[in-house]
């Protein structure tokens, strides 16, 4: 892997710009030299540990940056929030969210602490402030009482099906909350056969919003899924089983 430029002047950040002006964002130099920060300290902890396969600065500005914000065109993120991105992985969407609406009190779950250590290295470097990373299983963290229905929104850009994400996710979610799900263009199925989990974990029938990805022809569809009730005490259950065995 090639090396990149430590100057934060040189980096082009045109896409990210124009995309979040697309999104009725408007981007400071503090913040734009926080997302050329972040980039380079991907790029540079991927040389030794796997954390994403997209690694060209114009690649990430869209595929990682553009589309963690673009839940603000599905959802309101004006308000001071507390959120959990479960699953985070190296960071997406919470630290992009973090750093663009600074209102929001983030925790960034992940089950490898490889990754936390990262995500701790970036919080620290970014100079962010109201968001903190945990490391742990779903499963694990959802029986937790500092946790468990504490949040007013879960997002989670993990891949899996939706009745297992969220098993793993309304347990965190608080009554009234929600939990929003980043999915591909075509989820009707995936949504329909998800809605007796769902239910059974004490949310409302989904709702779905797609919307096109600014500097691209893809679309990304958001599920989300209101909380309407306590989610019953025996979910999640065991590790591994929401994704070996859905709720169907």
């Amino acid at each position: 892997m090639t090396n990149i430029s430590t100057d934060i002047n040189t980096y082009n950040t045109s896409i990210l710009v124009d995309g979040c002006r697309e999104m009725g964002i408007s981007l400071s130099e503090k913040q734009l030299d926080q997302f050329v920060q972040y980039y380079q300290l991907l790029f540079e902890k991927n040389k030794v540990m796997n954390l994403t396969a997209v690694t060209e600065w114009e690649e990430v500005q869209v595929k990682h940056y553009l589309d963690s914000l673009l839940l603000c065109r599905a959802t309101d993120l004006s308000e001071s929030l507390y959120v959990l991105d479960l699953g985070t992985g190296a960071g997406f969407p919470g630290i992009p969210l973090k750093i663009v609406f600074p209102n929001l009190n983030i925790v960034l779950a992940d089950s490898l602490q490889k990754r936390i250590l990262f995500l701790d290295e970036v919080i620290s470097a970014l100079g962010l402030t109201e968001i903190r990373t945990v490391h742990g299983r779903a499963e694990d963290l959802g029986k937790q009482k500092d946790f468990r229905e504490s949040f007013d929104l879960t997002v989670s850009r993990a891949v899996a099906n939706l009745s297992s994400l969220s098993e793993y996710c309304l347990p965190f979610v608080k009554t009234g909350g929600s939990f929003i799900s980043y999915k591909s263009a075509e989820v009707a199925a995936e949504v329909e056969q998800a809605e007796k989990a769902i239910r059974i974990l004490g949310g409302s029938k989904p709702a779905v919003t797609a919307l096109p990805l600014p500097k691209t022809q893809m679309v990304r569809t958001f599920v989300m899924i209101q909380k309407e009730k306590s989610t019953p005490a025996k979910y999640p259950r065991k590790a591994g089983t929401p994704s070996r065995d859905p709720l169907s």
